[in-house]
């Protein structure tokens, strides 16, 4: 049994058959027991709070009265909030106010005086007041919770329906409801808020669920309701100009929205799986984009050899590395600098990621034929200075993109290797000959995204083992004087202790002695020692620089590089 449920019917404000009403849908649904009582119409909320406020001897208060200053909401995270329930309001010398649910609660009090040092004073407000005031101060959480309530109350005929005798035209009609459209509205704003770069809507037998990607990583943002996915699905659909009768076959489209006062684009993709489609909308926000070269991560010779090898007026320039490398905003970046009035810069990419002003993009549409290979022939005709093509993928394309670099244009691509020197394999095996690749490259950039320590709850620990950091190519005598780092969790990183990723490049010049060693049919270890002898960090080389800087830890450069 509940705790202030026992007191309220020793006081006969409830009786106990509404407390095991109240309990059963707590079961259900979760909340607390004051917040279900209420919403089952068995008691008001003001004679809750006025009843603890008695009960406990503390003061109670109205928090729509109050403005509360942001370094006090500072001193708890929104993580611990949520928690319990409660919200600080008030800091004077030592002694911090909490308005709280449940001023019982010691185990929650206790958790905020050792949190933050201050010595807790609890007062008595409504739980609703509270909830509304952690959303105004921290997020939109509670209201996505709310917009949920509303969409089950309003939506339940439609949903609970069989998929088979759904009315596609009254689906439509009901997706425009203000609950979808609400609910939709804030799980795409706090992904942009947060700053994700993906939206995965996923249905399951007996679960519906909507994650983020983060930094490379997935984590789950909601569960609505199971019997909510084709409403959902329908409102993202429309929103895309998708056809929402059509769920047998894949489909692509694109939504343009402002949020929190910034266009974004959304690339959606639908996929017919075993319970419904799976969506997934690629956030398009061009605000992230960091088109400043000397800002992505480069080491200095690194730079200072990819920028000498895109200012050349002739030659190929080659960004390898994994899908979600960073490989689109490295090209960006070049391009951006490249982006003057005297030069025609053409690009065919697929798809077109972010529009820039002064360049010519080409969205590739292969169910008409325009491929990178036909697009790249016929941007020979168009008098171009630069091309950039999304990707290498085929002799063809490799063959008109090294043709194209040889006959006075500078041309820009990516492909997917591990690392610079197996690049050069790469293109001989698709069929190019070597004395055309050692003359047309000019550079060949690898690269990955290693996560960054949090600057919020950075701090110094203890170095790893000695022999395990020269297994790992760190020096015996800089060990000393390396200070390591790592994130101790806060709510600004979501207690992971990393936010944000930085890059890591392998740059690899296409010197004389390497021009040599591709003609003579050296293998890609061989290629890889010559250009570290001219002074190349390879990919772990460059993640132990990072160490070095306190940027990042030695578990996320391991993850992400092989030596």
């Amino acid at each position: 049994m509940s705790r202030l449920g026992e007191e309220l019917i020793k006081a006969g404000l409830i009786t106990d058959a509404q407390l095991r009403k109240a309990l059963d849908m707590q079961k259900k649904g979760g909340g607390r027991i004051g917040y279900n009582l209420v919403k089952l119409g068995y008691i008001d909320e003001e004679e809750i709070t006025s009843f603890l406020s008695k009960q406990y001897g503390v003061p109670s208060i109205n928090l729509s009265h109050f403005d509360i200053d942001e370094n006090v909401i500072n001193l708890i995270r929104e993580e611990d909030a949520q928690k319990y329930q409660l919200i600080p309001v008030n800091r004077t010398g030592s002694i911090l106010t909490i308005a709280m649910s449940d001023p019982s609660n010691v185990f929650a009090l206790d958790d905020i005086k050792f949190m933050t040092g201050f010595n807790v004073e609890p007062v008595v407000a409504s739980e609703s007041s509270i909830r509304a005031s952690i959303d105004k101060y921290y997020g939109s959480s509670n209201v996505l919770a709310e917009v949920i309530e509303d969409i089950e109350e309003e939506m339940l005929e439609i949903v609970e329906e069989e998929e088979s005798e759904i009315d596609i035209g009254d689906l439509q009609a009901q997706t425009s409801e203000a609950p979808v459209v609400r609910l939709v509205n804030l799980v795409l704003q706090e992904a942009v808020k947060k700053g994700v770069s993906d939206i995965h809507l996923e249905p399951y037998e007996k679960e519906f669920r909507i994650r983020y990607r983060l930094d490379g990583d997935m984590f789950q943002f909601m569960t609505p309701p199971l019997k909510l996915k084709d409403a959902i699905t329908s409102r993202v659909k429309i929103l895309a100009k998708l056809d929402i009768a059509e769920k047998r076959l894949p489909q692509d489209g694109r939504i343009k929205i402002r949020v929190l006062r910034k266009d974004v684009d959304l690339r959606v993709s639908t996929l017919p799986v075993m319970h419904g489609e799976k969506i997934v909308m690629r956030i398009l926000d061009k605000s992230n984009l960091m088109l400043d070269l000397s800002k992505l991560g480069f080491h200095q010779k690194g730079i200072d050899d990819f920028q000498s090898s895109i200012a050349k007026p002739y030659g190929m320039v080659l960004v390898t590395g994994p899908t979600g490398s960073g490989k689109t905003t490295t090209l960006y970046s070049a391009l951006d600098q490249l982006n003057v009035i005297e030069k025609n810069i053409m690009t065919a990419e697929d798809p077109v990621e972010f529009n820039i002003r002064g360049i010519n993009q080409v969205q590739m549409k292969e169910a008409i034929g325009l491929n990178f290979a036909s697009a790249l022939r016929s941007f020979l005709r168009q008098d171009p200075d630069i091309i950039m093509v999304g990707e290498i993928r085929d002799f063809e394309t490799a063959e008109i993109a090294v043709k194209a670099a040889l006959t006075g244009h500078l041309v820009l691509s990516t492909l997917h290797t591990n690392d610079a020197p197996s690049t050069v394999n790469r293109l001989l095996n698709m069929g190019v000959e070597p004395f055309l690749v050692s003359s047309s490259v000019l550079l060949i950039l690898a690269q990955r995204l290693v996560k960054t320590i949090c600057k919020e709850c950075k701090e110094e620990v203890e170095a790893p083992p000695t022999e395990s950091l020269i297994n790992l190519g760190f020096s015996k005598e800089e060990i000393p004087n390396i200070k390591f780092y790592k994130g101790a969790g806060c709510s600004a990183c979501n207690d992971t202790g990393y936010k944000g990723r930085i890059a890591v490049y392998e740059v690899m010049p296409i010197t004389d002695e390497i021009k040599e060693a591709i003609l003579s049919g050296q293998s890609s270890l061989e290629i890889r020692e010559l250009a570290r002898q001219k002074g190349m960090l390879t990919l772990r080389e460059a993640g132990m620089q990072k160490i070095r800087e306190g940027a990042t830890t030695l578990e996320k450069v391991l993850e992400v590089t092989l030596k």
